[in-house]
């Protein structure tokens, strides 16, 4: 009786284990579903198109993929068998593995966007700096500069002045 018992038991936990592999596969479109932004679905197939450039003929284009339960090739589980079971394992693995690459994907064309971003943003800091240095000035200094440069002015006429002045000096005499 002890041995019914047990295949019982074991018969009730993979019913358990089958309604829980059915309910994370209808969880896994309801998340694909939801992973929408700006109308771009990455996980309904749709691709990003991300522009460089005003003209916008420097673009990266990260392709999506269908992360369905049946995009990823995850088929209802039915685990009445061990064969049924281990093809839903092997299911399971290779959509493990179509996630991991995808991440991959993911992260390289995110890796070439920050890149891109920070070469951007360093070009118009650079920029922003040249164009403060030519438009913001010290006022001090500029005044100091101003005050040189009207002495240099009063020197010069004061020197033209006495020049002719020695000129007609000379002239004087005869």
């Amino acid at each position: 009786a002890s041995e019914n018992f047990t295949f019982v038991c074991v018969s009730v936990d993979l019913d358990h284990f089958e309604s829980d592999y059915n309910n994370i596969r209808e969880q896994i479109d309801q998340l694909f579903e939801d992973a929408n932004y700006r109308g771009v679905n990455l996980l309904a197939g749709d691709d990003l198109v991300t522009f460089f450039n005003e003209d916008r003929d420097n673009t990266l284009t990260t392709q999506g993929v269908d992360f369905t339960a049946l995009g990823l090739g995850i088929d209802e589980g039915d685990f009445t068998n061990a064969a049924d079971i281990q093809l839903s394992i092997d299911d399971v693995r290779s959509a493990l593995a179509s996630v991991r690459a995808f991440g991959q994907s993911i992260a390289n064309d995110l890796s070439i966007i920050q890149t891109r971003r920070d070469f951007t943003e360093s070009t118009i800091n650079t920029l922003q700096a040249g164009a403060d240095d030519l438009t913001v000035a010290d006022q001090n200094e500029e005044g100091a500069n101003l005050l040189a440069l009207q002495t240099r002015q009063q020197l010069g006429v004061t020197s033209l002045s006495l020049a002719a002045q020695s000129q007609q000096s000379v002239l004087a005499l005869f």
